[in-house]
């Protein structure tokens, strides 16, 4: 004949709590050190320990004859030994020459006289140097630049009245969701 078995009622087929790891106790590598010598005060609740350095100090090794490699003051042999190679892909390329006084204020006349004629780039690229020197160099004066704006933006003005319903309205959505950055 069968037992009868316990009812499912009174029986747990699940666990009660997930498993967990017990924390580490990793032992502390101060005191555990073979040759650490530490002073516990009661009072204070302090603890003072001392490691001797890993390896004794030669005596043959001072700051004026270091022993290391490392320490020693490059030799004339030691001077033209390969270096590390550059951070920046920009440090290769050789510092501009320094312009000429005489260069400077001719760089300045040809902007002042005529702007639209002689344009940054152009003049950056006459007297070999960049626009951003240039605009430092011979900077228009607020009259001239804002003349010179104005007629630009009334170029760019004539560009968009050529543009087609769907760009216009993609240009006024995107200006429209900068306004909210």
């Amino acid at each position: 004949m069968l037992k009868p078995r316990l009812s499912l009622w009174f029986t747990r087929g699940y666990a009660t709590r997930i498993a967990e790891k017990p924390p580490a106790r990793f032992p502390d590598p101060l005191l555990n050190a073979p040759n650490v010598a530490a002073k516990t005060l009661k009072d204070e609740n302090l603890t003072f320990i001392h490691r001797p350095p890993p390896t004794v100090p030669s005596p043959h090794s001072t700051t004026l004859a270091p022993a290391s490699p490392l320490l020693k003051s490059p030799t004339p042999s030691n001077k033209h030994a390969p270096m590390p190679p550059f951070l920046r892909p920009s440090a290769y390329n050789a510092a501009p020459l320094r312009m000429s006084d005489k260069d400077i204020e001719q760089l300045r006349k040809l902007r002042l006289s005529n702007p639209e004629k002689h344009s940054r780039a152009k003049l950056a690229k006459l007297f070999k140097c960049t626009p951003n020197f240039v605009s430092k160099i011979a900077a228009l004066p607020r009259p001239k630049r804002k003349e010179f704006a104005r007629k630009m933006e009334a170029e760019h003005e004539t560009v968009r009245g050529q543009w087609g319903e769907k760009k216009a309205t993609f240009v006024a959505i995107k200006q429209k969701r900068r306004e909210f950055w």
